[in-house]
């Protein structure tokens, strides 16, 4: 990042350079206002592109796969993984419970219960320890 920056330092302090070399104010009158507008506008395209095309080129990221070993440990059920997935989607309880086909009570004793064995006392620092713990994506 540091080297992209500097690298595009330099070229905008050559650019100024070279601009007074060739005395701006001639050039300035020579030419239209629409084409230096046009010139910065064709940079700012081919520096997207290529800021784009650096982006994508990054390798795809590694599927997810769950810790089997910490749900063991944990002791988590089946149904407590599939709450804790749909707590980090940020869904309430209402939500998960017609989502699972469950009552809002049994979604209420399960985010309990998971708040126990994770160690945690709100709905984000679950989520946040489970990422940790690769139990969910």
């Amino acid at each position: 990042m540091t080297r992209t920056i500097t690298l595009w330092a330099l070229v905008l302090a050559v650019g100024a350079f070279v601009l007074q070399w060739l005395e701006y104010r001639y050039l300035a009158r020579a030419f239209s206002r629409e084409i230096y507008v046009s010139l910065i506008g064709a940079a700012f395209a081919v520096g997207g592109v290529w800021v784009g095309w650096k982006l994508a080129s990054r390798a795809a990221p590694v599927p997810f796969a769950r810790n089997v070993a910490a749900v063991a440990s944990l002791g988590l059920t089946g149904q407590e993984v599939k709450v804790l997935e749909r707590l980090a989607a940020g869904q309430s309880n209402k939500e998960i419970a017609a989502g699972l086909g469950l009552s809002p009570n049994t979604v209420k004793t399960h985010i309990a219960h998971l708040f126990e064995k994770l160690a945690v006392s709100r709905r984000t620092q679950a989520v946040s320890k489970a990422r940790d713990l690769h139990l969910i994506p």
